[in-house]
């Protein structure tokens, strides 16, 4: 059977646009993009500072990553579009466990794909990395998915740095890929902070002292 999730034929022609739309509109500066998986199960979990994370993860991605965003955006036809075709979206009720959500992912990972959960759940407008929600480590430990971290900033005022004809620094780091202990597998619902613990940990690592927030 052909995998539902894989790396499309056009994907490196749009990989190519966006990078060079980003060099137009930011300096870039990538490092550990070779630990992008090329095949799941595999997490990508990057801390989420702004709407120019997802481009700028799906400009280097070595394959194609299905996505969680934000329920409001399914009600966007443009927008829906866009987040399906290139982000294999997840539509997630943001305030709330979404477990059907997590269920979708879960099959992804079974089927040997790979996720991008962003473990804060909302943006941090400072760029200061906020504490973690569990369903990336609930879905590691499930799946026995390959983590891998990954850190961005310097984006957290791109629109308004562009308003004022300002090319802004943006920084992407991509992390050593990492798997959580095998007792991952059962653990429960008290037990995850824990594993949580670790991939934020691994993700604050990446990032600027200043931007580690609890992790520092």
């Amino acid at each position: 059977m052909k995998p539902r999730y894989q790396k499309s034929f056009l994907q490196p022609f749009f990989q190519a646009i966006v990078r060079i739309l980003m060099r137009v509109l930011v300096r870039l500066d990538v490092q550990g993009v070779e630990n992008l998986p090329r095949k799941g199960p595999a997490i990508i979990t990057p801390n989420h500072v702004s709407w120019f994370d997802l481009p700028l993860v799906f400009a280097y991605a070595n394959s194609a990553v299905v996505s969680f965003t934000a329920e409001k955006w399914e009600k966007h036809l443009a927008a829906r579009w866009l987040l399906r075709t290139f982000g294999h979206a997840i539509f997630v009720q943001r305030g709330e466990i979404d477990r059907q959500a997590l269920q979708e992912a879960l099959q992804v990972l079974r089927e040997d794909a790979v996720v991008g959960v962003a473990p804060e759940g909302t943006r941090s407008y400072s760029g200061v990395l906020q504490a973690g929600h569990d369903g990336a480590a609930w879905l590691a430990g499930r799946t026995n998915a390959t983590v891998v971290p990954v850190a961005m900033w310097g984006h957290e005022h791109v629109l308004a740095d562009w308003r004022r004809l300002r090319r802004p620094t943006v920084h992407m780091r991509v992390g050593a890929p990492m798997q959580l202990p095998p007792e991952a597998r059962k653990a429960r619902s008290k037990d995850l902070p824990a594993y949580t613990e670790i991939i934020m940990r691994q993700i604050a690592a990446l990032l600027p002292p200043e931007l580690r927030g609890i992790y520092g």
